[in-house]
């Protein structure tokens, strides 16, 4: 699966939010949302993804070989913890349910997290194939972060939340 647009456009522009900040990416992929946030990478800005299959990473490092404030690592999501903390985190593959603690912790006050990939939810608390959603519930109350969900498609939404600490 690949980013949509719509989802890219909300990339390209909290990156752009963030001229000078370091950007992240976990769950690389085929380099589509990695496109995006470099779409709107300021020059001093830097940007590093993560992605566990190696011949993904091997594909999106060789796209962006040209490019020295773009890094491309191979492996789990945690190896985004050195270049932390992050002006605007795209929490696409790991983290964003095995540990989103630690997602949180790795965003820079003023921060921006962006996580994709839900189903729009009328209900509140939020609910998912008719139970709470306890992982979007966590994002939307965590007592860090102002957080909202956007409707991207008619069938999908993105939380975006606010580091406040």
């Amino acid at each position: 699966m690949s980013c949509t647009r719509e989802v890219g456009r909300l990339l390209a522009s909290a990156a752009a939010a963030k001229p000078q900040g370091v950007v992240a990416e976990s769950g690389t992929g085929a380099g589509v949302g990695t496109a995006w946030l470099h779409s709107g990478l300021g020059a001093q800005a830097r940007l590093v993804t993560v992605e566990h299959d190696m011949a993904l990473a091997v594909h999106a490092s060789d796209a962006f070989a040209d490019d020295p404030n773009v890094t491309v690592l191979a492996g789990d999501w945690r190896l985004l913890g050195p270049h932390a903390p992050f002006d605007v985190f795209f929490c696409d593959g790991g983290g964003k349910r095995d540990d989103p603690d630690l997602v949180v912790d790795l965003l820079a006050p003023g921060g921006i997290l962006i996580l994709d990939d839900f189903t729009p939810s009328t209900d509140w608390p939020p609910h998912f194939e008719g139970e709470t959603d306890e992982l979007r519930l966590f994002y939307l109350t965590h007592p860090a972060l102002t957080t909202t969900e956007i409707l991207t498609t008619a069938y999908a939404s993105t939380v975006m939340a606010v580091r406040r600490d």
